[in-house]
C-alpha cells in the first residue's frame, strides 16, 4: 500500500502557474480511449475480474432500508455467481468488491454486515450532495460516519470556493477535514460538472491534494454531469504532477454514469496509461458505482458461456 499523502502547506504558485487545459486536445486524448480495439477474451475476463476489485458499490437512495444495504453487502462480498467464478478459475480467490458505500445513518449496519470480510466501508458526508450546509454540521457528519465505523469518507467541497477563485478557502475546507478524519480515507468530490472548466477541475485537483486528499473523485453523481474521459484526463494529470513533485501517490475515483463494462474497461485502461499499474489496483483506484456491476456479471457469463444470461439467472444482479 501507497504511503499516505500527508499534504502540505497551500502553494500559490504552483496553482497560479497551471497554464489553461487545452480542451480540444484533452478531448482527442479521450477519443482515442474509446475508439481503439478493446481487450478480448481471457484477457478481458481478466480486466473484468480488475474492475469488481475497483467498485465502491454504492447505495444513496431516498428509500433505502436496512434490507438494501443488507443486499448490497452480501452482492459486495459475492460479487459473481459462483458457477461463474468456478468456470472462471477464480472461485478460491476471494474476489470481492473495494467497498460499500452508504449514507452515514447506514454505517453501522453496513460494518456488522460485513464483519469479518474486510471490506470496508465508505460514506458519504459533508453535506452530501450539496455541500450546502454549515462548515460545523459538515464535520459533525463526518465524525458520526467515523464513529459508526467507516473507514473511507467521500466529502463533497464547496464549488463555490472553485468558481470565485477563493482557493485559500478550499485548501482550509479540505484540511478541516481530513484532519476531522483521523484515519479513514478522505476521499474528496469536485463535482466537476459543477465547475465550469477543465482549468477549474485541474485547480481544484491540485488544491485538494495539497490539503491531504487521500482520493479525488469527479462527482457526486447526482449532478446533470458526472463522469466524463476528459475531466477524468484532466485529473489523472494533475496526480501525476502531484505525484513527481511530492513524491506521494493519490487516488482517483470516477463516479456517476459508468453503467457498462465495456465504460470500465476505458476508464481502467486510462489509468494504466497515464499512470501505470499501481492506478489500477483498489488502493489507488475505485469506481462508484449502483449498477455497473450487473453489466460485468453479464459480460462474464456470457466469457465462460457463449450466451448472455436471461434475468432470473442472475437474480442477485
Amino acid at each position: 500500500m501507497a504511503a499516505r499523502n500527508p499534504g502540505q502547506d497551500l502553494d500559490m504558485a504552483w496553482v497560479n502557474e497551471v497554464p489553461g487545459i487545452n480542451l480540444p486536445a484533452t478531448i482527442r486524448r479521450a477519443k482515442t480511449l474509446q475508439t481503439r480495439r478493446s481487450i478480448k477474451m481471457d484477457w478481458q475476463a481478466g480486466w473484468y475480474l480488475r474492475v469488481i476489485s475497483c467498485i465502491d458499490l454504492t447505495t444513496l437512495a431516498g428509500d433505502d432500508t436496512e434490507s438494501n444495504v443488507k443486499r448490497l453487502c452480501f452482492k459486495a462480498k459475492i460479487p459473481i455467481q459462483q458457477d461463474i467464478a468456478h468456470n472462471l478459475g477464480v472461485g478460491d480467490m476471494g474476489i470481492t468488491t473495494g467497498a460499500v458505500c452508504v449514507y452515514p445513518n447506514r454505517v453501522a449496519e453496513a460494518v456488522a454486515f460485513l464483519e469479518g470480510t474486510g471490506i470496508p466501508v465508505a460514506s458519504v458526508a459533508a453535506g452530501f450532495p450539496a455541500g450546502q450546509t454549515s462548515m460545523k454540521q459538515r464535520l459533525e457528519e463526518i465524525a458520526e460516519a467515523v464513529a459508526a465505523g467507516a473507514e473511507e469518507i467521500d466529502i463533497v467541497i464547496s464549488r463555490e470556493h472553485v468558481l470565485q477563485s477563493n482557493w485559500e478557502e478550499l485548501y482550509q475546507e479540505v484540511r478541516d477535514m481530513r484532519e476531522q478524519c483521523g484515519e479513514a480515507k478522505l476521499k474528496t468530490i469536485l463535482a466537476t460538472g459543477e465547475l465550469c472548466s477543465l482549468t477549474n477541475v485541474y485547480k481544484a485537483s491540485l488544491v485538494c491534494m495539497m490539503a491531504g486528499a487521500d482520493t479525488i473523485k469527479t462527482s457526486t453523481g447526482k449532478e446533470s454531469v458526472n463522469a466524463t474521459l476528459p475531466v477524468g484526463l484532466t485529473m489523472v494529470r494533475a496526480i501525476r504532477d502531484y505525484f513527481e513533485r511530492t513524491g506521494y501517490k493519490v487516488g482517483f475515483k470516477p463516479a456517476g454514469g459508468i453503467r457498462s463494462a465495456k465504460d470500465s474497461l476505458m476508464w481502467l485502461s486510462m489509468m494504466k496509461e497515464e499512470l501505470g499499474d499501481d492506478w489500477t489496483t483498489p488502493d489507488l483506484f475505485r469506481i462508484g458505482a449502483s449498477s455497473l456491476l450487473i453489466d460485468v456479471e453479464r459480460q462474464l457469463y456470457h466469457l465462460t458461456t457463449g450466451r448472455y444470461a436471461a434475468a432470473h439467472q442472475l437474480p442477485l444482479a
